[in-house]
């Protein structure tokens, strides 16, 4: 049977999202949703939830990658699944194929791009008969259109001026956390284990990255020579500390202008019972101390906030804080508290 043909288009598809730990929502624009006639195609399926792959925030920023895929172009892009089958939508926090993903065929039919045999699909190979969603598709698309529209989302890439940060490890609560920290003071961040597999395009997009402490020095190494490969110019910042407010400081710390420019705070340090501040000119500080709890988790403890003259500055510290950060306007510090 003759499939007719159906328009395609990329349209953004906000998400709200609450950010811990406040709990309040914020909306995400930076999502795209297929839109087929005119209509998302999430919106056909029923009961299905989760993101486009074209989510900047899956690891490693695989819009790039999963567009290249869908243009099914040789040796580029994400390979599919068994059968031809490629991801549609995924959980929008691991993009996991054991945690529900909605796959389809997707191939070429002459110059023409079919998408059929829609499914929900947890493991491989895929139950048509149990999983697949009957009277959805085939859809056929006119490679003109098709390729203009996944051709402009590659072509426009991150924003130029975009920060964005890399986690490599497993998708574990510590990086859940940082990567929503960076996301609500407008850092974009990404989550994933196979940093070295990504296309040098992506890699480059980068201006930080941290390892998780469960990654090994080899998975870095190999980490940090395809960045090199890539020309990309991030900072490594390479023992992150177990905290995730830490951690995103640390990120932040990282990101900031590289020296010669000017800078209030030019200095921090800290032993038990004691930081030292150290500012080049008069500005208001705030000085936070970290420690871990054994039963009730980590403790933040406000240490000091207030203006600070040019000079360097002691501020007390409690019994076992491990980590000390200094913020003031557009800067940033963290230190261990060294025994």
């Amino acid at each position: 049977m003759a499939v007719e043909y159906a328009s395609f288009a990329l349209a953004p598809a906000p998400r709200a999202e609450p950010d811990p730990p406040g709990g309040a929502c914020q909306v995400r624009q930076e999502l795209r949703d297929f839109v087929v006639d005119g209509r998302p195609l999430l919106s056909r399926l029923a009961e299905a939830d989760g993101v486009s792959p074209l989510a900047s925030d899956l690891a490693p920023s695989p819009f790039t990658s999963h567009a290249r895929a869908l243009l099914l172009e040789d040796g580029d892009g994400d390979p599919p699944l068994e059968g031809g089958r490629y991801v549609l939508y995924a959980c929008p926090q691991c993009a996991r194929l054991e945690c529900g993903v909605v796959t389809a065929v997707v191939e070429r039919d002459g110059e023409d791009f079919l998408w059929r045999d829609f499914a929900w699909q947890t493991d491989e190979p895929m139950d048509a008969a149990r999983d697949g969603y009957p009277g959805i598709g085939p859809f056929r698309f006119r490679a003109g259109e098709y390729r203009a529209a996944l051709g402009e989302l590659l072509a426009a890439g991150p924003p130029p001026d975009a920060r964005r940060v890399l986690l490599v490890g497993p998708r574990v609560p510590l990086l859940a956390r940082a990567a929503a920290g960076l996301r609500a003071t407008g850092i974009g961040a990404d989550i994933t284990r196979d940093a070295a597999g990504a296309h040098a395009d992506e890699l480059r997009t980068y201006a930080a990255v941290a390892f998780d402490r469960t990654v090994g020095e080899e998975e870095r190494a190999a980490v940090r020579a395809a960045f090199a490969a890539a020309g990309g110019t991030a900072a490594f910042v390479e023992a992150p500390a177990p905290v995730a407010a830490v951690l995103v400081a640390r990120l932040e710390q990282a990101l900031q202008h590289p020296p010669g420019g000017e800078r209030r705070l030019t200095g921090l340090s800290a032993v038990p019972g004691e930081a030292r501040v150290e500012t080049a000119t008069a500005c208001r500080v705030r000085v936070t101390g970290y420690r871990a709890g054994r039963l009730r988790g980590t403790r933040v403890l406000e240490l000091f906030d207030g203006r600070l003259e040019p000079g360097s500055h002691r501020v007390p510290l409690g019994p076992r804080v491990a980590f000390v950060v200094a913020r003031t306007y557009g800067h940033v510090l963290v230190t261990r508290v060294c025994a």
